[in-house]
């Protein structure tokens, strides 16, 4: 999709970014009945579409990119969407009321969304930009892996986290020779417990992956022909690995600095309050830009997930829509965190934000590849971690949002059944 469908010049919602949380804004905002022009700008020339499979399916499989779209190109036309593809906001100018796009355009907004979303962390290493070297953020991003993977045996990939892995499990089943770098201790030590890394660690080791802790990416090292192609990595320890391809997943970093140029207070992320508005009350941030603070956490925070940008956005066209007179009757946001990866045959879902946890809890299932880990702050469960256990990770989401009372002690029990836990509170009242 190319252009624009609807005008855009005057009033309305301006939608900085097209990834998840800048469509959900916008179909919420048509779905909750706003009439005023909705235009969405998106750097990339596509339209809106499904990121986490890029990281799975979509490297390994000649699966067509239209089958990741969110929706497709009449759904924003029938909804009068506009869309600018392969534009981006450049500057804020908060006084008048309008964006500048790269193109020196100016639009003007009565509502500006930052949903701009995160770039992969650029590690500053010597030979990042040889051929061959990788990272994974786009689908154009995974489209390059997937043809760079036609003539490579060897990968190297740096980074021990959810990306990291996923990459590392689809590649094994490709039966490539895959080592991944992790500078931490442990694997995902952003995300999980101590106990779900060592879960992992295992699994992914006997997957056949080459797990390497406390082990930094610290040169890519190029072909001695001179051709411009990496051919190994020289690790922290100065040991080099031969490698045909590296993805470089060291995580990301939030794009807020639009955000910061027109003023706008940042600190890892566009801070907001709890109704995800900026300090400018036209101005909102959502999704994996915004920071803000989480009564799960009890801090602040930014979140990156699916969940997290579907539904900030949709608070935010719940504000948008109530209009001045009636912001106060919408509901602060307090979502439920969750979060999930699946690697190679284990799916990996996360409830509640774990890594305050100063006490786990293991239960013991008799079933080989899965886990159930119920995570403690003090005596008051904060999270679920499981694998392979769908069913008590919809139960941690509803307790999580009742406030329904898990203690440690019950946790502890052998044989602790979660189910009929949450089943004996609901007949009490």
């Amino acid at each position: 999709m190319t252009g624009q469908t609807i005008p855009t010049s005057g009033s309305g919602v301006i939608i900085a970014g097209g990834g998840q949380a800048g469509f959900q804004v916008a179909a919420s905002l048509r779905q909750g009945g706003y009439a005023g022009p909705v235009t969405i700008v998106s750097k990339e020339a596509r339209l809106p579409y499904q990121r986490p499979p890029l990281s799975k399916t979509y490297i390994k499989t000649d699966v067509a990119f239209d089958s990741l779209l969110l929706k497709p190109e009449s759904f924003f036309e029938k909804n009068a969407i506009g869309f600018r593809s392969g534009a981006w906001v450049e500057a804020i100018d908060r006084e008048a009321g309008t964006v500048r796009l790269g193109d020196g355009e100016h639009l003007a907004y009565d509502h500006l969304v930052l949903a701009t979303g995160a770039a992969n962390r650029v590690l500053p290493i010597e030979g990042k930009h040889l051929a061959g070297v990788h990272q994974l953020r786009t689908a154009e991003d995974a489209e390059e892996l997937r043809a760079g993977l036609a003539d490579a045996r060897r990968i190297v990939i740096a980074g021990g986290g959810f990306i990291g892995l996923e990459v590392a499990a689809a590649l094994r089943s490709l039966e490539k020779d895959v080592t991944v770098l992790e500078a931490a201790d442990r694997l995902m030590g952003r995300t999980v417990s101590r106990e779900v890394s060592a879960f992992f660690l295992g699994e992914h080791r006997r997957m056949g992956t080459d797990i390497r802790l406390g082990t930094a990416l610290g040169a890519i090292v190029g072909d001695v022909a001179g051709d411009g192609r990496a051919r190994a990595v020289r690790l922290s320890d100065g040991t080099e690995l031969p490698a045909d391809l590296v993805l470089i997943a060291a995580g990301v970093l939030p794009n807020d600095q639009l955000a910061a140029d027109a003023g706008l207070a940042t600190d890892n992320g566009i801070l907001v309050d709890s109704h995800m508005t900026t300090a400018d009350p036209r101005i909102f941030a959502i999704g994996d830009c915004a920071a803000f603070h989480s009564p799960f956490a009890e801090r602040i925070v930014r979140l990156e997930s699916v969940q997290n940008a579907v539904d900030q956005a949709k608070l935010v066209a719940r504000k948008i829509i109530a209009g001045d007179e009636a912001a106060d009757t919408i509901e602060p946001y307090r979502a439920v965190p969750w979060f999930w990866s699946d690697q190679g045959p284990f799916k990996l879902q996360i409830v509640g934000l774990t890594a305050g946890a100063d006490h786990m809890e293991i239960a013991s299932l008799g079933e080989a590849g899965k886990l159930v880990a119920y995570c403690f702050k003090g005596d008051r469960l904060i999270g679920i971690e499981t694998v392979n256990r769908p069913g008590e990770h919809m139960l941690g989401r509803r307790i999580l949002a009742e406030d329904l009372a898990v203690a440690r002690a019950e946790a502890a029990c052998d044989g602790f059944d979660l189910k009929a836990h949450v089943a004996a509170l609901q007949a009490r009242g």
